[in-house]
């Protein structure tokens, strides 16, 4: 079957993980970059040897079929909806849209057009998560009834040299982070019937202690401290802790609590880790490592060494899904439903009130070694 070709809108530096990784995959082939600075575009393409576009001129382009959207996540609902006006699928890094009136107009959009959209994160395809999947669905802990999640840190500014988009309306850790730890839950438990948080935010700015605006301050106008309460249709309840104020902790990631047993999931930013079991008896037994190839490190990480990195899975089983006419795993229902969860997390901070979802999903498709492997070329 012939390759799909593939465009991306947004040269910045997440275009480097799409653009070096993307030739791993089958059914695809990047053909083209733009960005608004067409100076960005130039210097991608030249890195990549692809070809470098005005945003216009690549969604006139009649060898793309899919773009992917790396723009700004302010941007990424008006961006989508014009690739998805110029009779493109679209597949956005996350967040999709920033509110779920947006996401809806892109489904009815994409419903209307015959397209589809997919969405970031892809990270619960990796080997680890799927691991876990597999246990869970084996019994290997009964019935999941409870969980905590978790992704506490104290933000970007003392490392990122431009954090002000991530402290306004449309940001803070539960929109840049939650995204991983809402889709591995959707993986794991499916849709999710009612939410319920409490939001603050320890400061009123926060001081920026790196690159060329050292010592600036940013003021924090979204809540950087959520405590959620999550109740998904299966029955579970799940705590989700989003938070940028936390110097240090010792939670884990990720636990999933069972009638038989607990499972210890690694963290969802990562594709890799290590899956473990608590039993009955008290034992905590570490799976072996699954002979899976989005778990096999393919990258140095800093001080955390080798880890596996496969952030363009999620469009190349996209690809795959188009062409033989399947669903998604990163599908717009998914996608779609996790904005809500996140978004009601917000509202319910507001008003203090749970508030019930109005969209639901099925869980994903579970993604075996031997599927894993048939998305490589």
């Amino acid at each position: 079957m012939a390759n799909l070709g593939i465009g991306i809108i947004g040269a910045g530096n997440i275009s480097t993980s799409y653009l070096r990784l993307a030739p791993l995959f089958k059914g695809l082939e990047v053909r083209a970059v733009a960005d608004v600075n067409m100076d960005a575009a130039k210097a991608r393409g030249e890195e990549f040897n692809v070809r470098a576009q005005s945003v216009d001129d690549l969604l006139a382009n009649p060898d793309l079929d899919v773009v992917i959207n790396l723009t700004i996540p302010d941007a990424h609902y008006a961006v989508t909806k014009r690739i998805l006006e110029a009779g493109k699928h679209a597949y956005s890094e996350k967040p999709l849209v920033l509110t779920l009136d947006e996401g809806v107009t892109l489904r009815d959009l994409a419903r209307a057009k015959g397209l589809a959209v997919g969405c970031a994160p892809d990270t619960f395809l990796g080997g680890a998560h799927q691991q876990a999947r597999a246990a869970l669905d084996e019994g290997r802990v009964g019935q999941i009834t409870s969980g905590s999640a978790a992704v506490l840190n104290h933000g970007m500014e003392h490392w990122h040299p431009n954090p002000d988009f991530f402290f306004l309306p449309g940001a803070g850790p539960m929109l840049d982070l939650g995204p991983y730890y809402v889709a591995d839950l959707i993986n794991f438990l499916g849709p999710v019937a009612r939410v319920g948080a409490l939001t603050s935010s320890a400061q009123a700015e926060r001081r920026i202690s790196n690159g060329p605006r050292d010592g600036e301050t940013v003021p924090v106008k979204t809540p950087t401290n959520i405590h959620a309460l999550l109740e998904f249709h299966s029955g579970a309840t799940i705590t989700l802790s989003t938070s940028w104020d936390v110097w240090h902790h010792k939670r884990n990631h990720f636990e999933l609590y069972g009638t038989e047993g607990t499972l210890y999931v690694p963290d969802p930013n990562f594709f890799g880790g290590t899956v473990e079991i608590g039993g009955k008896d008290g034992s905590l037994t570490e799976l072996p490592p699954w002979d899976h190839p989005f778990g096999v490190p393919n990258q140095e990480h800093g001080d955390r060494g080798p880890l596996a990195n496969y952030r363009t899975a999620g469009l190349a089983d996209m690809v795959a899904a188009l062409q033989e006419g399947r669903d998604a795993r990163c599908s717009l229902e998914r996608t779609l439903h996790g904005v809500e969860v996140m978004t009601a997390c917000l509202k319910s901070g507001e008003t203090g009130q749970f508030v019930t979802l109005t969209t639901t999903c099925t869980r994903p498709a579970a993604l075996s070694p031997a599927e894993a492997r048939a998305l490589l070329r």
